[in-house]
C-alpha cells in the first residue's frame, strides 16, 4: 500500500497536467503503487520509480510520412514530486512541456539513478542543481530543442554517471573541461548543437567510454590527441555542418586514432583537412574491428582514393559499410581502386559527388558481397549502368539525380546485360531526365521495389509488357504518361504500392478500375492517381479486398457521386479532393466500417450539411478520424457530431454554413483539429461549447463575422492551442483573458475582433519568450505602449497594424522575419533602428502610417537582410540617409508622402535587387539620376511624382525594360520624351492575373530557410483620384504618368509599340506636333489624357480601334477636322473635346462640311507668355484703376476740408474751360 503523503503528492502532480489520452486514467484508487507508471518498494511502500514516457507511431504511404498513433501528456511538473525523496527513476520522456523550464526541484531528488526528460520540449538551462544528485548514473535531456545556454561545469560532480546524452538542442559555448572527471562514463552524446571552442583533452581520460557523439556543433581547433587513450571506444562522430568555418581538423602525423582498437564506428563529417592527411588511411586500416566509416562532406578528391597502392594498404575485413558521400570525386576509377582495398563492403554510399563515367567489369566481379550501392546526385548516364549489371549480390541500387537522358528500355538493357537482373530487389532511377515509356521489366526476376518518379515519361503504357512477379511497388510519378493503365497491371499479383500521380492520365476512372480487376484486387493496398486528367464518376471499388489508401484528387471526376458506389472493407484513406464533383455523400460512404480519412474538400457539394452527416452515420462513425469538406457550396448548419466517437479532425472552411450555433451544442470531445473558417455561421461560442475538449490544439474560425465567443472571465480552457485563428471573428471589446493560459501557440490571428482595450502585459511576455510564432492583431482598436523586453527570440511574422498603438517601437521587436507596424501612432523609431548590434533576420518592415518625424534615422547598415521597406505616409523631413545605399537585398523602398528634401543619395545605385521604388509626394530636388536607369535593371514600379525634379529624362530610364509603372508627374521636367521607351518590354508583353505568383525573397534563419512572398501596392491617380492597386491586379496595371511638367516635342512615335499599355497620361505639358497616327495600336488602353498641350491636326481615325478605352481627355490643344466616327469616341462627354476651336462632329455640337467646322473659326490667340496683351496684362490694368480711383476719391470722401477743396476746383475749371471754348469759337468763326 502507497503512503499516503506520497499519494497525495502524485494527484498534485496529476492535477497540474494536461492528459488527452487518459494515461493517468488509473490514478484514481486508494493504492498508488498499482496505478499505471508507477512501482513501489515491496518493504516501505516508497514510490520507486514513475515511468511516463510518451509513444509516438508513424506510418508511411506514398512518400509522406504520418502520426498514425500518439499519447503524451503536457503541462507542467508540479513541485509536489519533491515529497518523492526515495524516488530512483524518473521518465517523462515524449512528452510536451514546450517552452517550460526543467523544475530546479528535481536536483533535490537525492536517490534518483535514472532520470530521462528527452524529447518533451523543455526550454530554458540545465539547472545546475543536477550537480548534486550523487547517484544518477543515466541522464538523458535530449531532443528538446528548446533547452539553451552553457552545459553547467557542476555535471562533472556526477561521479556516478555512466550515461550522459545532451543531443538536439542548442547548447553553447565551450564544453566544460569538468566532464573529464566522469571516469565511469560509457556514453557521452552532445551532437547536434551550437558548441564552440576547442575539444577538450579531458575527454581523453574517459577510459570506460564506448560512444563519443559530438558532430553538428561548431567546434574546432585540432581534434586533441588524448583521444587515444579511449581504448574502449566503439563509436566516435565527430564533425559539423558544412556551411560553417573553422572545422576541426586532424594533425598529419598524429596516429592517436590508430589506437581506439576497440571501434567499430567511426563518422567524421566536415573536417577540413582530410584530404590532405597522408597517414589518415593508414590509421584507418589498423583498426581490427571497424564496421562502418563514414567520410561525409570531407572535400575528398579522386587523389585521397587513387593515391592507394593496393598492394600495401588494405581495410580491415571487418568493414562493411562506407559512405563517401558529398564529397568532390569526378573519376569512376575509384569504383576500381575501391574494390581492391575493400572487398567485403555490404553497403558503399557514393551520392552527391561528381562521378562520371563507367568502370571496368573487374569492379561487379570483386565486390562480391555488397548489397547496397548508392550513387544517386552524380553525372552518370545511361551507359555507365552496364559497369554494375555484374554485380551479383547487388540487392539496390539507386541513381537518382544522374545524368540519365536515354530512353528507359536502353538503360534498362544496359543494366539488364549481367547477372544483377536476377538480384536486384529496389532500383531508384527519379528524378533524371529519361525519356521513352514503360517498357518489359520482367526480366529483373527478384525486383520488388521499381522508381522511376520525375523523369520525361511519356505516350501510353503498352498493353503487352510485363511486371516482374515479386513486385511490390511501383512509382511512376510525376512523368507525362498519357492514356489509362495497362491490362498487365492488373496482372501483377504481388502489387501492394501503384503510385502514378502527377501523369496525364486521361481515360474514364471505370476502365483504369476495370484494368486493375486481375489477380492485383487481392493484393494492392496503395493506390495513388492524384493529378491526372481521370474523367468520369466514383465506380464500385469493392473488388479491391485489401485496399487500404486511394487517392484520387485533382482529376476531372464529376457529376455525382453513384448511390451503387461501394468501398473496400478494409479502405483507411479516400481522397477525392480538387475534383468536380457535385450534390452529396452518397450512404455508401457511411458504411466503410474501416475508414479512417475522407477527403472531399474543393469540390462542388451543394447538399445539406445534415443530410451528409446522416449518410456518413452508419458504422464509418465508429472509425472515422478525419473529414475533410472544405473549399464546397455545402449549406444548412451545424448537425450534432456526438456519435462519431473518435473524430479528431474537422475541416469545413469555406462553405456555406449558416444559422445559429445551439447554446448546448457540444464539439466532439476527441477533437484535434476544427476549421470552420469563411462560412456564415453566428451565434455566441462558450466555454460551455468547448467542454472536455483537452486534445484540442488547431482552431480555425476565422471569417465569420457574425460568431462571437464570450467566455467566462476566470475560464481556464482543458486545451492548449497551437494554432488560434479567430480573424473577424467578435471577442471584445474587452482583450480575451484567456489567451493567458495559452502558452503554446505558434499562429494567433485575432485580427479585426472588435478589440478595443490595452493588450495587457502578460500577452507581451508571452510574446517576447516565445520561438517562431506568426500573430496577427492588426485593425482592432487596441492602443497603449508596447513594453520592452530583452532580445531573445525570431519571431517569424509580426502583424500589429491599423491599431492605435502608440510611444516608441520596442527594440526586441527586431527578432522578427515580417513586422507590421502601420496605421498606428508611433512617434519614436530610433530605438528600434538605432540600438546597438547587427539585425540577420528582420526581412520585411512596415511603419507606414504613424505619426514619425524628424529625419530618418541613418542607421540602415545594421539590417542585412531587410528586402521590404515601407516608411510613407510620415512626417520624415531632411535627406534620404546614405546608409539605405547598404541594403543590398532590398526589392521594395516606399518612402511616399513625407516631406523628404535634396536629391536622390547617389547610395542607393547599390541597392540593385529593387524592383519598387516609391518617393513620390515629398520636396525632393534636383535632377533625376541616370543611374536608376543603368544600375536599378530590375525596377518594375518607379514613382517620383509631386516632387520637385527639373531637368530632362535621362536616356537611361530606357534600360528599364521591366517597368510597369512610370509616375513622374507633378514635377518640373523639360525637354522631349525619350525615343527608345519602346525597350520598356514589360509594356508590350500581354499578362494575365493568372500568371501572378507574387513577389518573394529568400529567408534563411539558424533552423528554417524557404521563400516567402509578398504582395505589392501601388499608389496612382487613376480616372481624377488616388486609388490603391493590389495583389495580382497590379500586374496587369502598365502605366506611364509624364502630366504636370514642361516636356516639349512631338509625342514620340515609337510609344505606339507599347502594346500592352493601360493608362498613358502626358497632359498638362509643352508637347507640339501630331497625336501618333497608330496609337490605336494600344489597344488595352483604358486612360488616354493629352490635355492640355499644344498638338494640332486631326484625331487618327485609329483611335477608334481601343474599344475598351474608359477614359478620354483631348481637352485644350489645338486639334481639328472632324471627330473620328465610333461609337467609343461619340461616347465620351463634349468636354473631352472641348477648346479645339477646329474641332468638329458629335459629340460636340458645331457640325462638319466637308470634315471642316461649319462657320468661320474665330482665330484663336495663342497662349504665349511672350505675347504683350495677355490675359494678366487686361487683369493688371484693370487692378490699377481701381486702386487709383479708390486712392483718389477714399480720401475725398472722408476728409470734408478735402472734399470743398475739390469740388472749388472743379466748379473753377469748368468755368475756366467754359470761357477757353467760346473764344476759341469766337476767333473761328470771325476768321471765317
Amino acid at each position: 500500500m502507497c503512503i499516503k503523503t506520497e499519494r497525495e503528492a502524485l494527484l498534485q502532480f496529476k492535477a497540474a497536467l494536461l492528459d488527452p489520452y487518459g494515461m493517468l486514467s488509473s490514478w484514481t484508487t486508494a493504492d498508488c503503487c498499482r496505478w499505471e507508471g508507477i512501482r513501489c518498494s515491496n518493504l516501505t511502500g516508497h514510490v520507486l520509480m514513475l515511468h511516463l514516457p510518451g509513444q509516438f507511431h508513424y506510418s508511411y504511404a506514398f512518400n509522406s510520412i504520418t502520426v498514425a498513433s500518439l499519447r503524451y501528456m503536457r503541462g507542467e511538473i508540479h513541485k509536489s514530486l519533491m515529497e518523492l525523496q526515495q524516488l530512483k527513476y524518473l521518465n517523462l520522456s515524449w512528452n510536451d512541456f514546450r517552452g517550460r523550464g526543467i523544475p530546479e526541484f528535481l536536483g533535490s531528488l537525492s536517490n534518483l539513478r535514472y532520470l530521462d526528460l528527452s524529447c518533451s520540449q523543455f526550454g530554458g538551462k540545465i539547472p545546475t542543481q543536477f550537480g548534486s544528485l550523487s547517484h544518477l548514473k543515466y541522464l538523458d535531456l535530449a531532443g528538446n530543442f528548446y533547452l539553451e545556454g552553457s552545459i553547467p561545469r557542476q555535471l562533472g560532480n556526477l561521479s556516478q554517471l555512466q550515461y550522459l546524452d545532451l543531443g538536439g538542442n542548442q547548447f553553447e559555448g565551450k564544453i566544460p573541461s569538468q566532464i573529464g572527471s566522469l571516469s565511469q562514463l560509457q556514453h557521452l552524446d552532445l551532437g547536434d548543437n551550437s558548441l564552440e571552442g576547442n575539444i577538450p583533452s579531458q575527454i581523453g581520460n574517459l577510459s570506460q567510454l564506448q560512444l563519443l557523439n559530438l558532430r553538428f556543433n561548431s567546434l574546432e581547433g585540432s581534434i586533441p590527441s588524448q583521444l587515444g587513450n579511449l581504448s574502449n571506444l566503439q563509436k566516435l562522430y565527430l564533425g559539423r555542418y558544412s556551411d560553417d568555418v573553422g572545422a576541426p581538423k586532424i594533425d598529419d602525423g598524429d596516429h592517436w586514432l590508430s589506437n581506439l582498437i576497440s571501434l567499430t564506428h567511426l563518422s567524421l563529417y566536415n573536417i577540413s583537412n582530410l584530404n590532405t592527411s597522408h597517414s589518415f588511411l593508414q590509421m584507418i586500416a589498423k583498426l581490427p574491428k571497424l564496421r562502418e566509416l563514414r567520410l561525409f562532406d570531407c572535400s575528398l578528391s579522386d587523389h585521397f582514393i587513387l593515391s592507394l597502392r593496393p598492394s600495401k594498404f588494405n581495410f580491415s575485413s571487418s568493414l562493411s559499410i562506407l559512405d563517401l558521400s558529398v564529397n568532390s570525386f569526378t573519376s569512376s576509377m575509384i569504383l576500381q581502386r575501391l574494390s581492391n582495398v575493400t572487398s567485403n563492403l555490404v553497403e558503399l554510399d557514393l551520392s552527391d559527388n561528381l562521378l562520371e563515367g563507367s568502370t571496368s567489369n573487374h569492379f561487379g566481379h570483386v565486390m562480391n558481397s555488397l548489397e547496397h550501392l548508392d550513387l544517386s546526385s552524380n553525372i552518370f548516364k545511361g551507359e555507365d549502368l552496364k559497369s554494375f549489371a555484374n554485380i551479383c549480390t547487388l540487392h539496390s541500387l539507386y541513381m537518382r539525380e544522374n545524368h540519365l537522358s536515354e530512353d528507359l528500355p536502353s538503360i534498362l538493357h544496359n543494366l539488364s546485360s549481367g547477372c544483377v537482373k536476377h538480384s536486384l530487389q529496389e532500383l531508384d532511377l527519379s528524378d533524371n531526365q529519361i525519356t521513352g515509356s514503360l517498357t518489359d521489366l520482367s526480366v529483373f526476376s527478384s525486383l520488388k521495389s521499381l522508381f522511376l518518379d520525375g523523369n520525361q515519361l511519356s505516350g501510353n503504357i503498352p498493353e503487352g509488357i510485363s511486371l516482374p512477379f515479386h513486385l511490390k511497388f511501383l512509382s511512376i510519378r510525376s512523368n507525362s504518361i498519357e492514356g489509362g493503365i495497362p491490362k498487365s497491371f492488373g496482372n501483377s499479383c504481388a502489387l501492394s504500392s501503384l503510385d502514378m500521380s502527377g501523369n496525364k492520365l486521361n481515360k474514364e476512372l471505370s476502365v483504369i478500375i476495370h484494368q486493375l480487376s486481375g489477380c492485383v484486387r487481392f493484393s494492392l493496398q496503395e493506390l495513388n492517381l492524384e493529378g491526372n486528367q481521370i474523367k468520369g464518376t466514383l465506380p464500385d471499388l469493392s473488388i479491391f479486398s485489401v485496399l487500404k489508401t486511394l487517392d484520387l484528387s485533382a482529376n476531372q471526376l464529376n457529376g455525382k457521386t453513384p448511390e451503387s458506389s461501394k468501398f473496400p472493407s478494409l479502405l483507411e484513406s479516400l481522397s477525392i479532393r480538387s475534383n468536380n464533383l457535385e450534390g452529396g455523400i452518397p450512404k455508401s460512404f457511411g458504411n466503410a466500417c474501416a475508414l479512417r480519412s475522407l477527403d472531399m474538400s474543393n469540390n462542388s457539394l451543394s447538399e445539406e450539411f445534415p443530410m451528409i452527416i446522416h449518410y456518413l452515420s452508419g458504422c464509418a462513425r465508429y472509425s472515422l478520424e478525419q473529414l475533410y469538406l472544405g473549399m464546397n457550396q455545402i449549406n444548412g448548419t451545424l448537425p450534432d457530431f456526438s456519435i462519431f466517437s473518435i473524430l479528431k479532425e474537422l475541416d469545413l472552411h469555406g462553405n456555406k454554413l449558416n444559422g445559429e450555433i445551439p447554446k448546448d451544442y457540444k464539439f466532439p470531445p476527441q477533437l484535434k483539429r476544427l476549421d470552420m473558417q469563411s462560412n456564415s455561421l453566428k451565434g455566441v461560442l462558450t466555454d460551455y461549447h468547448f467542454a472536455n475538449m483537452s486534445m484540442l490544439y488547431f482552431l480555425e474560425l476565422s471569417d465569420n463575422s457574425l460568431l462571437s465567443l464570450a467566455f467566462r472571465q476566470n475560464w481556464v480552457p482543458p486545451f492548449q492551442l497551437s494554432y488560434i485563428g479567430l480573424r473577424s471573428c467578435k471577442l471584445g471589446p474587452v482583450f480575451p483573458k484567456w489567451l493567458e493560459t495559452q502558452n503554446q501557440f505558434g499562429d494567433i490571428d485575432i485580427s479585426n475582433a472588435g478589440i478595443a482595450d490595452m493588450v495587457p502585459k502578460w500577452f507581451w511576455a508571452n510574446l517576447a519568450f516565445r520561438e517562431e510564432i506568426s500573430m496577427n492583431i492588426s485593425y482592432n482598436n487596441l492602443h497603449g505602449i508596447i513594453p520592452n523586453f530583452p532580445l531573445k527570440n525570431l519571431y517569424h511574422s509580426l502583424i500589429l497594424g491599423s491599431n492605435q498603438f502608440d510611444g516608441p517601437i520596442p527594440p526586441f521587436l527586431r527578432g522578427s522575419l515580417y513586422l507590421d507596424l502601420s496605421k498606428n501612432k508611433f512617434s519614436d523609431s530610433r530605438s528600434f533602428l538605432c540600438v546597438n548590434g547587427t539585425v540577420e533576420s528582420l526581412y520585411q518592415l512596415d511603419i507606414s502610417n504613424n505619426h514619425f518625424s524628424g529625419k530618418i534615422p541613418d542607421c540602415w547598415s545594421h539590417f542585412k537582410s531587410l528586402s521590404y521597406l515601407d516608411l510613407s505616409h510620415n512626417n520624415f523631413s531632411g535627406r534620404i540617409p546614405t546608409s539605405m545605399g547598404s541594403l543590398l537585398h532590398l526589392q521594395a523602398l516606399l518612402l511616399r508622402n513625407n516631406n523628404l528634401t535634396d536629391e536622390i543619395p547617389f547610395s542607393l545605385r547599390s541597392c540593385t535587387n529593387l524592383v519598387m521604388l516609391d518617393i513620390a509626394e515629398n520636396r525632393l530636388s534636383g535632377l533625376i539620376p541616370t543611374w536608376i536607369g543603368s544600375e536599378l535593371q530590375e525596377l518594375q514600379f518607379l514613382s517620383l511624382g509631386r516632387n520637385n525634379f527639373h531637368g530632362s529624362l535621362p536616356l537611361k530610364i530606357c534600360y528599364l525594360s521591366n517597368i510597369q509603372v512610370l509616375d513622374l508627374s507633378l514635377n518640373s521636367m523639360s525637354g522631349q520624351i525619350p525615343k527608345c521607351i519602346k525597350i520598356f518590354t514589360s509594356m508590350t508583353q500581354k499578362t494575365s492575373s493568372r500568371d501572378y505568383q507574387g513577389h518573394s525573397y529568400l529567408f534563411e534563419t539558424h533552423d528554417m530557410s524557404g521563400n516567402r512572398t509578398y504582395d505589392l501596392n501601388a499608389l496612382l491617380m487613376w480616372k481624377g483620384s488616388e486609388q490603391m492597386f493590389k495583389n495580382n491586379v497590379i500586374l496587369l496595371l502598365k502605366s506611364i504618368d509624364l502630366s504636370s511638367n514642361h516636356f516639349s516635342g512631338e509625342i514620340p512615335l515609337e510609344i505606339e509599340n507599347l502594346f500592352e499599355l493601360v493608362s498613358l497620361n502626358l497632359s498638362r505639358n509643352h508637347l507640339t506636333g501630331k497625336i501618333p497616327s497608330n496609337i490605336g495600336k494600344l489597344t488595352s488602353l483604358d486612360f488616354l489624357d493629352l490635355s492640355r498641350n499644344h498638338l494640332v491636326g486631326s484625331i487618327p481615325s485609329s483611335l477608334t480601334q481601343i474599344d475598351r478605352l474608359g477614359v478620354l481627355d483631348l481637352s485644350h490643344n489645338n486639334l481639328s477636322g472632324e471627330i473620328p466616327t465610333g461609337t467609343q469616341l461619340q461616347s465620351f462627354n463634349a468636354s473631352c473635346y472641348e477648346d479645339n476651336l477646329d474641332l468638329c462632329g458629335p459629340p460636340l455640337e458645331k457640325l462638319c462640311i466637308d470634315g471642316k467646322p461649319a462657320q468661320e473659326p474665330i482665330v484663336k490667340l495663342p497662349e504665349d507668355e511672350n505675347l504683350f496683351f495677355t490675359c494678366e496684362f487686361y487683369m493688371s490694368m484693370a487692378i490699377g484703376f481701381v486702386i487709383s480711383f479708390c486712392g483718389v476719391f477714399g480720401s475725398i470722401l472722408i476728409k470734408r476740408s478735402w472734399r470743398h477743396a475739390y469740388f472749388k476746383f472743379i466748379s473753377n475749371l469748368s468755368d475756366a474751360i467754359y470761357v477757353m471754348a467760346a473764344v476759341k469759337v469766337f476767333k473761328w468763326c470771325h476768321r471765317g
